[in-house]
């Protein structure tokens, strides 16, 4: 169960604090695993403690942990393909997130959800797969295909797209190989360091338009840093965004009754 806070010092256990009372102020401590990059990481926190503000009041905001890779090392190891390598350091980060207090987990980037199953087999605490979220939206919204843009890791490798085949029922359409090395390119060029460029987002627009022209319904953004140069406005149909719906699902997740924690999402 989440841990309760502390009483306040001389105070009663059910005296009001910022409009909720202290026991109704609990929460589940969630651990994050970002850095992959730090871009994207900042926009969960930002997402993580603002949705927790709205429902709690204006001091309230997420009980949460975060490691944090420099991910200059992470990028060697992707595209050196040392998954085993990687796999460790990801075991390694929740097992300290699991130790310092964290009651379920968010990997923070689509594309580590290659070692998803790795990391729910090597703690005791739920994890909440990026993947699902974002196809219950789909779903919610009436969907069935929709393209996907990411990384090259993301788009290529079956680990992302069966999961939204065999589990959602969504056909998932990705672009040819010459514009998946154009948002390849920009992902790891331009957007984790923070750049964004004009030109990128008039080469996406036309990528996303040719995925429509394809059969894309919609279209999943799927890579945590996309979000930086695409918004609904770059699209002729609707995108979803995968940073903003992982979070988002996590505040539900740590702001429900914490006699549920299972209940997250198993990879």
């Amino acid at each position: 169960m989440a841990r309760a806070f502390r009483t306040p010092v001389g105070g009663d256990p059910a005296a009001d604090v910022g409009g909720r009372s202290w026991h109704a102020a609990g929460m589940r401590m969630i651990g994050l695993i970002g850095g992959m990059s730090w871009e994207s990481s900042a926009e969960y926190y930002r997402i993580l403690n603002q949705g927790v503000r709205d429902r709690l009041g204006p001091t309230a905001s997420a009980r949460c942990l975060l490691w944090s890779f420099d991910f200059a090392e992470i990028e060697a190891l992707q595209h050196r393909g040392d998954w085993d390598a990687l796999g460790d350091r990801l075991v390694d980060a929740a097992q300290r997130l699991e130790g310092g207090g964290a009651e379920g987990l968010l990997i923070c980037t689509n594309t580590m959800h290659r070692l998803a199953a790795q990391v729910e087999a090597a703690v005791n605490i739920p994890l909440l797969h990026i993947a699902d979220p974002t196809a219950e939206r789909i779903k919610a919204e009436g969907f069935t295909t929709v393209g996907l843009l990411g990384t090259a890791f993301t788009m290529e490798q079956p680990f992302y797209k069966d999961r939204l085949a065999e589990r959602h029922g969504l056909q998932v359409l990705v672009p040819e190989a010459a514009d998946r090395g154009t948002v390849h390119r920009v992902i790891y060029e331009e957007l984790v360091a923070g750049r964004v460029i004009a030109e990128s987002r008039a080469a996406y627009r036309a990528i996303i338009e040719r995925l429509v022209a394809a059969g894309a319904e919609a279209v999943i953004l799927g890579c945590t840093e996309i979000m930086l140069l695409i918004g609904p406005g770059d699209s002729p149909v609707p995108i979803f965004d995968t940073t903003a719906l992982h979070a988002a699902a996590a505040v539900d997740w740590v702001l429900a009754a914490p006699n549920g924690r299972g209940d997250a999402a198993q990879a």
